[in-house]
């Protein structure tokens, strides 16, 4: 049996590996990535299971079906992986103890240093501030069509600088905050089930003729498993406001705690208003997808022209709240060591 902190340990570990070497690009050129991996089951289930001629509750319980099969098919592995280090003997002769000891965790953690996202997301954003410091409007557009599923032709400077900013604390959350959120809690297991429900959601989670029906247990799984992640992720970004120099911690709060729920997503208000009030910003707001307009509640009351100044100082807002998540970890790990 695993220890209480066993997978804070996998979790420390894992973030630590992430943020020095992200993931290596000769490895994703020979093996792609998991999430990948997850994407192509994904995929194969949706052409196996999704029936368009089928009724709208055929194709719901359907999509209920597959999901249960991509956690399966998901889970099960990262399970049996763990727990065969674990029973193996491999941690119970003293955490870290042994030659053993060190190196199931070492290699859960680097298994685990796979799901988060802390500095792909960071040079993904980065990309935009430098595209349209070095290329203009017609850079940063580009650069922000990577990142964002809105139109980048309707977006003027600002826009591009907002969407930038907003994809910045959504995935913050999602992409970095409940992979870790969901390791800590149950290990290796946990961050993959995380992550498929995630890009689950973001395959089919959509309401579109395909799979408003297929998707919908898929983008309820996903609202539900990121409540938890959105509101540390806003509390991990008023606390990285309090450290960095220019935000505003108060106005963070204070936005989360007037703004966040007004998103029309339950969990993406939390992080972005904390990031809105932070930098003096406004976020959000109706904003167009393709060619449809998406009415939405304003994230924080600053000013909506945004600059490219702001994006870098997001970007060092968001550097800040990683380490606050990091020693938040190494805190409950020493607490639960009994150091």
């Amino acid at each position: 049996m695993a220890n209480l902190h066993t997978p804070l340990l996998i979790l420390s570990g894992a973030l630590l590996a992430e943020a020095a070497f992200g993931y290596p690009k000769p490895l994703y050129a020979a093996i792609r990535h998991p999430v990948v991996w997850m994407g192509a089951l994904i995929g194969a289930l949706d052409r196996r299971l999704n029936d368009p001629a089928l009724p709208f509750a055929a194709r719901r319980r359907r999509g209920v079906l597959g999901l249960a099969l991509l956690l399966l098919g998901c889970g099960l592995p990262a399970l049996l992986l763990q727990a065969g280090l674990l029973q193996a003997g491999l941690l119970q002769a003293g955490l870290l103890a042994t030659l053993p000891g060190a190196l199931a965790v070492v290699m859960l953690a680097l298994l685990a240093a796979t799901l988060p996202a802390q500095r792909s997301l960071h040079e993904h954003v980065a990309a935009v501030a430098e595209g349209l410091e070095q290329r203009g409007l017609a850079g940063g557009r580009q650069a922000v069509s990577m990142i964002v599923g809105r139109n980048p032709e309707t977006l003027d400077e600002a826009g591009v600088v907002r969407a930038a900013i907003e994809s910045l604390a959504e995935n913050f959350s999602d992409g970095i905050v409940a992979p870790a959120f969901w390791c800590g809690v149950a290990g290796l297991p946990g961050a993959v089930l995380y992550k498929a429900i995630n890009t689950a959601d973001s395959m089919v989670g959509h309401r579109t003729p395909r799979h408003e029906a297929y998707g919908w247990a898929s983008a309820r799984l996903d609202d539900l498993v990121n409540l938890p992640a959105s509101r540390l992720a806003a509390l991990w970004l008023v606390a990285a406001a309090a450290l960095t120099r220019g935000a505003d911690a108060r106005g963070a709060w204070r936005a989360v705690r007037r703004d966040a729920r007004h998103h029309r997503s339950p969990n993406a208000g939390w992080p972005e208003a904390a990031m809105a009030g932070a930098l003096g910003l406004r976020l959000a707001g109706p904003r167009v997808y393709g060619t449809t307009r998406v009415e939405d509640g304003w994230m924080g009351d600053g000013r909506a022209e945004a600059r490219t100044q702001d994006l870098r100082r997001a970007l060092a807002l968001y550097r800040r709240a990683c380490w606050v998540q990091g020693a938040v970890v190494a805190g409950l790990l020493l607490v639960t060591l009994g150091l």
